[in-house]
């Protein structure tokens, strides 16, 4: 089994409860993480075997920046079902979406939803 990780990357996207959260957008933040089912890619050395972070990286700013969701959790799972059934070599894809502002009266950091998927 492989792990690979991809942190903090940024794009801005159009999610949230609120109508106005899905006209105005915001920048949110995003986590990937995805173990493979084996280590082949540590014997060939090829990419089809491993992760390639350019590509999931390109698949998630897809699913980002041109759908909107309410819910970050549904996003996330969204995430991780679909990089599953596009890489049958993956085990499991961890996706954890920071959202910075929040219509929530009070002082906070971020909100984030984490979601899990492993394959069948």
């Amino acid at each position: 089994m492989t792990k690979v990780r991809i942190m903090n990357m940024m794009f801005y996207g159009f999610h949230g409860v609120y109508e106005y959260e899905r006209e105005q957008g915001q920048k949110f933040y995003v986590d990937i993480e995805v173990e493979t089912k084996d280590d082949t890619v540590a014997k060939t050395d090829d990419m089809k075997d491993g992760v390639d972070p350019a590509a999931v990286y390109e698949f998630v700013k897809e699913a980002m920046e041109k759908k909107r969701y309410q819910n970050l959790t549904a996003l996330a799972a969204h995430i991780g079902d679909d990089l599953l059934g596009k890489y049958p070599h993956f085990r499991a894809v961890t996706a954890r979406i920071r959202k910075p502002s929040v219509p929530i009266s009070g002082p906070l950091d971020y909100v984030e939803a984490e979601v899990t998927r492993e394959a069948k």
